[in-house]
């Protein structure tokens, strides 16, 4: 299936004057950048679930409207071979360095829990002969623990505990998966796990349940020897009316409560944090605060909107704030940025999948450049510096080590008998200056 991408140019860079739609403007991948190379700062993957599995569909539009030449082999494991031919095209032509994947997206689910697990080593060993061929990495795998009805009720969460072994399968299996292709994550996303009404649901039991599972991923992890990070993806709703990985502090609590805050991070990406009343930023700095930032996928939402849009990014502004914060926390380790995004449904030609990533990738990438500027010019850095300059002193430190109770930072209160002015925080003076460096 290469032939589907066959009219399409490999993508290079040619820079902020060029007027070739099929070229990056921006992301040039060997510009150093802080002393790094833009590829390495940014670490772009390609989603394999919306560019390559989804059709087209939506709950008003059931047969799709994409129409691949790969959705229409009647044969599940045929498409799932001419699928992958053409997803390590369309990597290659675009010259993004990873890709991330589903289990269920490069194997089909079988009659039986036993075909589906041979359906997916059959694929491992043509994914594993493709990243040779083509150097693609992987970032990071997962299963799909919430399209078959099976876990209508949730995975670890469910009811049944014959359907959390089935779920403790498919996460076996795609971390077996991941560690034979040299993934350097594995993500877990629980978009069944959640519950629609509290009328059939035991919170208590079905949080337990998940932490229980997530101990169990852990292990195994250790086990096996991968080496690479255990991530949770947080978000709000939808599916599940209320799911258990609201955001990123409900995560870190439910993390700590099980013993699990210095083993797992979390994946962020964007809709999901401004469907859970976030900005992408603030989720990003939280999770950086607390210790668990991991990866993000980088998409948009649309604001008239209450679902998850998945749309490509296109805030420069926005996205060169949550880069700063991510340079300023320092950078990547084993993370990167995935478009978890897809084309619209009326984007039915083989060349609008890559306008979409060309267009997240120049995004991102000029919003890289932006952020170094914050970083070299260092102005916001030393107005934050100076408006915390306070807890750096001798009283500040005191307080923050615990060497002060309450009764005598008291005292000291009384016996300066003066009130302190507050400070302006100049945060219109902020947003001009970040608005100067777009």
């Amino acid at each position: 299936m290469s032939t589907y991408f066959s009219d399409i140019p490999a993508i290079a860079y040619e820079g902020p004057e060029s007027t070739n739609p099929l070229s990056f403007k921006w992301y040039d991948k060997d510009r150093l950048v802080l002393g790094k190379r833009m590829e390495d700062h940014l670490r772009f993957a390609v989603c394999y679930w919306h560019s390559f599995c989804w059709n087209g569909f939506d709950p008003f539009g059931y047969d799709g409207t994409f129409e691949r030449p790969w959705q229409r082999v009647a044969d599940p494991m045929a498409a799932a071979r001419m699928k992958a031919d053409a997803a390590f095209d369309f990597f290659s032509r675009l010259g993004a360095p990873y890709y991330c994947f589903h289990d269920r997206d490069v194997a089909p689910e079988g009659s039986t829990p036993r075909e589906s697990v041979n359906h997916l080593h059959e694929m491992v060993e043509v994914l594993q002969a493709k990243q040779a061929q083509t150097g693609m990495k992987l970032l990071w795998g997962t299963a799909n623990l919430f399209s078959h009805r099976r876990f209508m009720s949730g995975a670890s969460t469910n009811p049944d505990p014959e359907i959390f072994a089935l779920a403790a399968l498919q996460v076996k299996e795609a971390m077996d998966a991941t560690l034979k292709l040299g993934g350097e994550n594995y993500v877990l996303w629980g978009g069944r796990e959640g519950y629609e009404t509290l009328l059939n649901t035991r919170v208590g039991q079905e949080l337990d349940q998940m932490g229980r599972f997530l101990n169990m991923v852990v292990d195994y992890k250790h086990k096996i020897g991968f080496k690479g990070t255990i991530l949770i993806e947080p978000k709000p709703r939808e599916p599940s009316k209320h799911q258990y990985d609201f955001d990123t502090a409900t995560v870190y609590g439910f993390l700590q409560r099980h013993g699990l805050e210095k083993e797992i991070k979390v994946n962020i990406e964007a809709n999901h944090a401004t469907l859970s009343g976030h900005s992408f930023e603030h989720e990003i700095a939280t999770a950086i605060d607390l210790g668990i930032f991991g990866s993000i996928d980088m998409n948009r939402g649309d604001m008239q909107c209450g679902w998850d849009t998945d749309q490509f990014p296109n805030n420069i502004p926005e996205t060169a704030l949550a880069l700063y914060l991510i340079l300023q926390g320092g950078g990547f380790t084993t993370g990167g940025l995935n478009f978890d995004a897809k084309v619209r449904r009326q984007s039915i030609d083989a060349e609008d999948m890559f306008h979409g990533h060309i267009g997240g990738m120049d995004v991102s990438a000029r919003a890289l450049l932006i952020a170094e500027q914050m970083i070299t010019d260092g102005q916001l850095a030393r107005h934050v510096e100076a408006r915390y300059a306070g807890w750096n002193t001798p009283f500040g430190q005191d307080l923050m080590a615990g060497r002060l109770g309450l009764d005598q930072v008291a005292e000291r209160a009384l016996e300066r008998n003066q009130d302190t002015r507050p400070v302006s925080g100049r945060q219109e003076l902020l947003e001009n200056l970040l608005n100067r460096y777009i």
